[in-house]
């Protein structure tokens, strides 16, 4: 009887706190100011939908709780910092992981960069190695990409919108797609085709995943299945047509290639560096194109500097990285070479026609 009741007390004091683990009200970030999940599977996934966006949704968490919040992207537990000083006091130049690239892995129903420490830090190296090498090997391709553009910006009145947003999603879309997958993007169909399947993909991403209408809903889930298969089924052909071979234009996919990696592993994270880099790099250079036209004062400042560095002579790689306050990443050469090809004679005439 007395082990009976030892047991009995046990297994209650164990259910009790699997109760206070698993639901959503017991489930809090020790020590880190924030919000509990507001259901046990999507965690904060409903307030993210409810506010609007995951940018509002930080906002107002901010706003309620200071520079170091936390909360609940479906089962995981995400601690988000608001202000730029406490985030160089978290900076860890030896992370092995990206919360972004998991968070899309998991989204994709791809495998989460599992292995040990020293795989990811290889894959993690293999991955910028990738960047740098393909941003020098396809500079002259992204110095002609901007100058197209610009001319075409040029030859608008000045009075004239420019759909920037749009323009910058298209010099996007070309730029890393040769970058990242070669020449068959020089093609402007497959580049097209490659936008299409990509806004599919992504905008049930950003919304369908999250507050789960993706699911129910049967036309827009083959819509996504297929488009992502074709996605997945371009790249596996470009892995298969880039090995064992050598190339004079080295992309994104020939550093992994090149790596001690597998063929799925490759497809992941050329997929989701696709995805990624193609929005990532068209908002970056729309936000950064559209500060400097709005700002007089730093439109001063950098034709000064660009007069300084580079006179009458061309654009090289070695001068860019002699700019100072464009200096803080790799992608901002997307931006620097935008405008630094005609910037002598139009930035003015830029800002004119984006006021």
């Amino acid at each position: 009887m007395l082990d009976f009741a030892i047991f009995a007390v046990t297994f209650l004091l164990a259910l009790v706190g699997a109760v206070l683990y698993l639901y959503p009200a017991f489930r809090q970030a020790a020590g880190i100011p924030g919000i509990t999940p507001t259901e046990e599977k999507d965690g904060n996934l409903p307030d993210i939908v409810n506010s609007g966006s995951l940018h509002e949704f930080l906002v107002n968490l901010h706003e309620r709780y200071g520079p170091v919040v936390s909360f609940w992207f479906g089962r995981r537990l995400v601690v988000s910092l608001g202000t730029v000083d406490v985030l160089k006091q978290h900076i860890n130049p030896n992370k092995t992981s990206d919360p972004f690239e998991t968070m899309l892995k998991s989204l994709l129903r791809y495998q989460s960069g599992g292995g040990n420490v020293s795989e990811k830090h290889m894959r993690k190296k293999l991955c910028e190695n990738g960047v740098t090498n393909s941003l020098k090997s396809n500079f002259a391709l992204l110095l002609k990409l901007s100058e197209e553009l610009l001319d075409k910006w040029l030859s608008y009145p000045e009075t004239q919108h420019v759909p920037l947003s749009q323009h910058m999603l298209g010099f996007a879309m070309k730029s890393v797609t040769q970058m990242v997958m070669g020449s068959t993007f020089e093609n402007d169909q497959e580049v097209i085709r490659f936008q299409k399947n990509h806004g599919t993909v992504w905008s049930e991403i950003g919304k369908g995943f999250l507050d789960g209408s993706l699911d129910k809903n049967t036309t827009r889930k083959k819509q996504y299945e297929d488009a992502l298969m074709q996605l997945e089924s371009v790249l596996r052909n470009i892995i298969k047509e880039r090995k064992g071979r050598n190339f004079s234009q080295h992309i994104f996919i020939d550093s992994l290639v090149n790596g001690n990696l597998n063929d799925q592993q490759i497809l992941e994270d050329s997929m989701i560096f696709s995805l990624a880099s193609c929005i990532i790099t068209a908002k970056l250079c729309t936000w950064a194109i559209c500060f400097l036209t709005i700002s007089e004062e730093v439109q001063k400042k950098l034709y000064e500097e660009i007069n300084q560095v580079f006179g009458n002579g061309p654009v090289t790689p070695e001068k860019i990285e002699q700019l100072r306050p464009l200096s803080f990443m790799p992608l901002v050469w997307y931006f620097r070479i935008l405008i630094l090809g005609h910037l002598h004679t139009s930035l003015i005439q830029i800002g004119l026609m984006m006021n």
